[in-house]
Formats: C-alpha cells, structure tokens, sequence
C-alpha cells in the first residue's frame, strides 16, 4: 500500500488543502480564473471536496480539496479516491504531524482488498510524500494497519490457524523475532488445555503461537490475540446469519500481528512477545460439550456455560502463559462480546485494565490520534455471575446482563493483580466506508496503543 507515496514525479499537480472556514481568505489570493472556475463549478471547500483547476489550455494546472480541520487525523482519508487518477504533491504548509497524517490517511483511504477479484480493485490517485511527513513512522502505521485489514478480510478457506501462523512467522522473519508454534496434541503436552478443548474438532489442528523480539533486558511488553480463524459456535451453534462475519473472529489476532509490526518497524526499545492461541471452534464427535469441566493452565477449573463463548477459553491459558515471567505490560486484544457493540456500537472498542495509568494512557493516545476507545468498569460484585455449579469458574454469566464485563472479569481472573494489564474488546470492521477506513476488515486501537507505548518507552 506505501506505493500509493512516491518519493518524486515529474508534472506532478499541485494540490492545495484548504480549510473550509479559510477557504473565502484562501481563494482571495488565486488569479481570477481559477476564483471564476471555482465558483460556476460550486467549489466552496466543504470537507471531503475536491477540484481540479485548469490551465489555458485544460491541462491540470492545480487541485484543492477541501478539509474541515488540517489537525483531522482523517482529513485526507477520501482524497485519493475523489481526486481523479494521477499523482499530486500537497503545496499547503502542514507540521510533522499533519504532514505523517496526511500520508498515513491518503494510503489508508486508498486501500482496497481486491485479491479475489479477477479483474482487480479501482486504482486511487498518488502523492507524494508531503513534505515534512515522518516517513518511518507513517510507513509502520500504513503497512501495520495493512497487514490487519488483510489478515481479518482473508476468507477462513485460507485463513485458517496454519496459515494465521504463517502470516505471523513471515512478520516475524521480517524483523528478525523468534517465532515458536505449539500444534495440535502437543498443546495438551505443554499444558494449554482450553486452547486444545476449543480447537481439536477441527480438522485443522489448533496451536499456540509464541513470537518474541527485541533486547532481552528491554521492558517486556506482551501482546495477546485471539485467532478463532472461524466459530460455528460449537455444539451452542450460531444461527446461519451469525456466521456469516465470523472470518473476522481472529480480529483480535490480526490487531496484534499489524501492531507488533509497527513496534518492530519504528525499533521500539521494548523486549515484545506475541502469543495468540489460533483455533478453528467446529462442531464434530470431538466437540467439547456444554457442562464440560476443563482445568485451565493456571489450574483454575472451568464449566462450559456456552461453547459460544470460546474466545475467553483459547485467551485464558495465552494470558496464563505471560502472567508466568512477570512482564511489565499485558495487553490482549480480542471480538469478544456482541455486549459491547451493543453498547458502543462498531467502532468505539470497550477498554478494561486493572491499572488506571495503563488506561488513561491508552485513553489519551486514541484522542491523539483519532482511534478511540472507552473504557467500561471491571465491575467485581459481577464475578459472583461466574461462579461455576461444579467448577470454579462458569466460562458464562448466569443471566443477560452485563456480557463485556464479565467476559473481561473472566480473563481478569487468570491475570496477576501486579502486571497492567489491558483488554480490548472490538468489532475489527468497519460496516460502511468512512474516509481512511474503508469497509471490511479493520485495525482498531492499534494507533491508540502505538502512540501509548511510544510515550512510555521511546
């Protein structure tokens, strides 16, 4: 997607971005045929408007486009696609941040997944990169932002937990990280029971993916996704409309790999592992059942409430695992609960942390960089609504009420009081097109959680 940016190219148009509330003072200081053209064509400079000028012999001479706030993270997030095809170098003054958002909107608006069409996707006009731009930065963010809308879009016919592992070694390789994969028996060996319970009636075997990057003496950093590649639900099976957005299971999967990029890419000084527990929750005669009693690997007891609930399950034994070597962060990522989109709709994520520091700071960095998130209470006298019949824990609460917060306060209960720790519950799409984030597969708060950690450890 960076090749949407050019470093340079001859006869590139001129481009102007233009304030609508400047937009009278703007147009004051351009020659009289481009203030007539403007005005017969009803250019005014609203948000997301965009205008060719033509020379005196109607060849582009300019282009302006129009922005409610040059501080817009997603001012430019429409451009390539209004602009008509060719390539354009922004002449309007932007700071390093406007210009590094500049770029990172223009690219990300441009984006398209059209590997399965046979024709290909439409084409969206270039830039160059406006001067000023923080290039690494803005190329992290792009390709991690990338590399999510990709892995969450992929059908789960290719998508499955080899191939999730596979995307992840080849990010990993990229960077030179350690990359470990525990598959199928050998989960139950190394004692990841939940993991296996979840993935083993599939006829494509679950695993535990473990990559670790950067200085060992670094502050350790842990990032954790859940990669259910598809969920029928299990035995506690969905109805037939409930599947149809369920090759975006591994969202939370997908969130982390486009993160852990954008970390390793800007050679962040942190000592960063990424486990996600990667299952396929099918139906067969191997199925776990309702009223299953599974012990953890933190050897805390389980009963299956709902083999729908098996996010939590395949999440517990990850975050049981990084819990082990006391790292400084913990943050997992995950669809988890319709609850939440219930209650914050499609993209607002829902923030838990035992830590009010970590959250305002995760807090803080999506207002800075327009990824937001709100945070919802980790509510103890709701834990009493998990207390199993015949184990210590129920993997559901008893009743509808409150489902995010107890999903949360279950993975809460495998977490060491001592180590912050986050839980991000996501949709990972977009339902409709806004500029910069076309419809289908998303990375939400991965730029909220970049900027916290580039605040706490750059």
């Amino acid at each position: 997607m960076v090749d949407t940016l050019l470093n340079s190219a001859r006869n590139a148009v001129s481009l102007y971005v233009v304030e609508t509330s400047n937009f009278s003072e703007w147009s004051d200081t351009q020659s009289k045929v481009a203030q007539n053209w403007m005005a017969s064509s009803g250019f005014v400079a609203k948000a997301g408007q965009a205008i060719l000028i033509p020379d005196s012999e109607g060849s582009p001479a300019s282009a302006v486009f129009g922005v409610s706030n040059l501080d817009d993270v997603w001012a430019l997030g429409d451009a390539g696609r209004k602009l008509p095809a060719g390539t354009y170098t922004i002449r309007t003054a932007l700071s390093k941040t406007q210009a590094t958002n500049a770029a990172v909107a223009w690219t990300l608006g441009a984006y398209s997944f059209d590997q399965y069409k046979t024709k290909g996707g439409s084409k969206a006009a270039q830039l160059i990169w406006p001067k000023g731009a923080d290039k690494t930065l803005a190329k992290a963010i792009i390709e991690g932002i990338s590399h999510a809308r990709d892995l969450i879009s992929t059908p789960a016919n290719d998508m499955g937990p080899k191939e999730l592992a596979a995307a992840a070694r080849k990010i990993g390789r990229l960077h030179k990280a350690k990359l470990s994969v525990t598959v199928g028996d050998d989960l139950l060996k190394k004692n990841f029971p939940t993991i296996h319970a979840v993935g083993r009636a599939s006829v494509r075997a679950p695993r535990l993916i473990d990559m670790i990057w950067g200085d060992p003496k670094a502050p350790k950093v842990t990032l954790i996704g859940k990669g259910v590649c598809f969920d029928t639900g299990g035995l506690d099976l969905k109805p037939s409309s409930a599947m149809l957005s369920m090759k975006k299971d591994m969202g939370g999967a997908g969130n982390v790999l486009g993160l852990a990029h954008s970390i390793m890419a800007t050679n962040l000084p942190v000592r960063l592992r990424v486990l996600i527990p990667a299952v396929e929750n099918s139906v067969s005669g191997d199925s776990f059942r309702p009223l299953d009693v599974i012990k953890t690997r933190k050897g805390i007891t389980v009963e299956i409430g709902n083999t729908d609930a098996e996010g939590r399950l395949v999440l517990c034994d990850a975050i049981a695992l990084a819990m082990e070597e006391n790292p400084d962060l913990v943050i997992d990522c995950a669809t988890l609960t319709g609850a939440a989109r219930v209650a914050l709709g499609p993209s607002l994520p829902a923030l838990f942390s035992n830590n009010d520091a970590l959250a305002n700071d995760i807090l803080a960095g999506g207002l800075e960089t327009d990824d937001l998130l709100w945070r919802l209470p980790l509510h103890q006298p709701y834990s009493l609504m998990l207390k199993g019949d015949v184990a210590d824990l129920n993997n559901v609460s008893s009743g509808g009420f409150a489902g995010a917060i107890t999903a949360a306060l279950y993975l809460e209960a495998f977490v060491k009081d001592s180590v912050p720790w986050a839980h991000i519950d996501m949709m990972a799409w977009n339902p409709t097109d806004r500029p910069g984030r076309p419809k289908g597969g998303e990375a939400q708060g991965l730029r909220a959680l970049l900027q916290m950690l580039q605040g706490r450890y750059s």
